[in-house]
């Protein structure tokens, strides 16, 4: 089964653009277009979009999704070391995330307790 650029978009959720742009960083190859029609991309390409979406939805960047294409299936211990350098820079941010939610939550408090005219929120910012 091959497909256009257009039902190829429609069917990995993405629009077109995001297909020529994926073919510009070298995460698809664009098919060779015939003397007439357009050109057909074969069904292995909607895996792959399929692939590249859903690492990104995993937080992977599209320089560390062109080394895990990279790798395919072949070197598991070395995808498993990206994953988890992954994981550490997802915790880090998941720590950072939790103290500017307790940050934000203090100063929302305490700009609720105070009845001065200088705003606790804004004063941190100036500090």
């Amino acid at each position: 089964m091959t497909l256009t650029i257009g039902k190829l978009a429609n069917a990995a959720g993405v629009n077109v653009e995001t297909i020529r742009f994926y073919e510009r960083k070298g995460l698809l190859v664009q098919p060779q277009k015939p003397t007439e029609g357009f050109r057909q991309y074969p069904s292995e390409v909607l895996q792959r979009l399929r692939f590249i979406k859903r690492a990104q939805e995993l937080g992977f960047t599209l320089d560390e999704i062109i080394n895990l294409l990279t790798l395919g299936d072949g070197d598991c211990l070395e995808v498993q070391s990206l994953a988890k350098q992954k994981l550490v820079l997802v915790s880090k941010k998941i720590a950072d995330l939790q103290r500017l939610e307790s940050n934000l939550s203090h100063l929302i408090d305490q700009c609720s307790s105070t009845s001065d005219l200088s705003c606790p929120i804004v004063d941190s910012f100036k500090e």
